[in-house]
């Protein structure tokens, strides 16, 4: 599942295959953006924030009257299943072209596609704060700033730990796989609340190490080791011995309410999987997480 190191990593490769190049054409596969045609555009840059990509495009003169005259941004997001890919001119796509939701391909050949996107949008480059703006600092951005991510946390004492870290506005790009990796090294049960949370500051500062070390490797290991099944202390390794203490990893749902549906009044329970150990990991008693196995 894409994480910050992933959306991180699909930004560099589509900057370096993209960046001051002209687009030849384009081809949004989606209703509200099926007809605009960006090509003459120039690539500015491709960017990550958090889980989001930003394309930053500036116009030609003779710029589509629909696509008006300002800078442009192609905001996309993968949730679960999405993904894009480089190719080179000509090269076959590697996942089925029903899938395929965008399509830049510049001058030169070189293409980009995205599969499978959750969010694709066309927005006025001034107006990227209209998506992103409501992200907390970004793990793997420029904009990173630990003390501002830990006030973040703090400000919700009584919540869960392993439901603050997967908030996006507190902190961006930390995923259900980190935040249950994370929470393992910090000796800590996802379901602790914030405020019984001994070293916040150092599990935020943990949490990053672990995002930097992985945005530059093929594939992810949060172990450093222990083979090649080792990629993992506890995510997805629910009956297996601790790689501490050999207790076996135990799983459970954590979650909380949503937002009363529009229209209904009704709180939908939206539930992710935890993975931890409960010898280095014990949970406090008044926050026992649901379903465990």
């Amino acid at each position: 599942m894409p994480e910050g190191d992933n959306v991180w990593q699909a930004a560099t490769r589509m900057h370096a295959a993209l960046a001051g190049k002209r687009l030849a054409q384009t081809d949004f596969r989606v209703p509200a953006f099926a007809t605009l045609d960006l090509a003459g555009w120039t690539v500015l840059e491709v960017v990550s924030r958090g889980k989001h990509l930003l394309h930053r495009l500036s116009p030609p003169q003779d710029a589509d009257p629909r696509a008006g005259s300002a800078p442009l941004s192609i905001h996309s997001h993968l949730k679960m299943e999405g993904s894009w890919q480089v190719y080179a001119s000509g090269e076959r796509w590697r996942k089925p072209a029903h899938t395929a939701r965008a399509v830049l391909r510049a001058e030169d050949g070189t293409s980009v596609v995205g599969f499978s996107l959750g969010v694709l949008e066309v927005i006025p480059t001034a107006e990227e704060h209209t998506v992103v703006g409501h992200l907390g600092p970004d793990l793997l951005g420029p904009d990173w700033d630990p003390e501002v991510a830990e006030a973040n946390l703090r400000a919700q004492p009584d919540r869960p730990i392993g439901l603050a870290l997967l908030d996006q506005r507190n902190l961006a790009g930390i995923g259900n796989i980190y935040r249950n990796e994370a929470c393992f090294l910090a000796r800590v049960h996802p379901a602790t609340p914030v405020s019984a949370v001994p070293d916040l500051y150092g599990l935020v500062a943990m949490a990053k190490r672990l995002l930097e070390a992985n945005r530059n490797r093929g594939s992810r290991n949060t172990t450093g080791g222990f083979g090649p099944r080792g990629d993992s202390w506890v995510y997805g390794r629910a009956g297996q011995p601790c790689r501490r203490c050999r207790t076996r990893i135990q799983h459970a749902l954590l979650g909380e309410p949503s937002p009363a549906e529009a229209g209904t009044g009704t709180a939908v329970q939206r539930e992710r999987d935890i993975y931890f150990c409960p010898r280095c990991q014990p949970a406090p008693p008044a926050a026992q997480p649901e379903r465990v196995s």
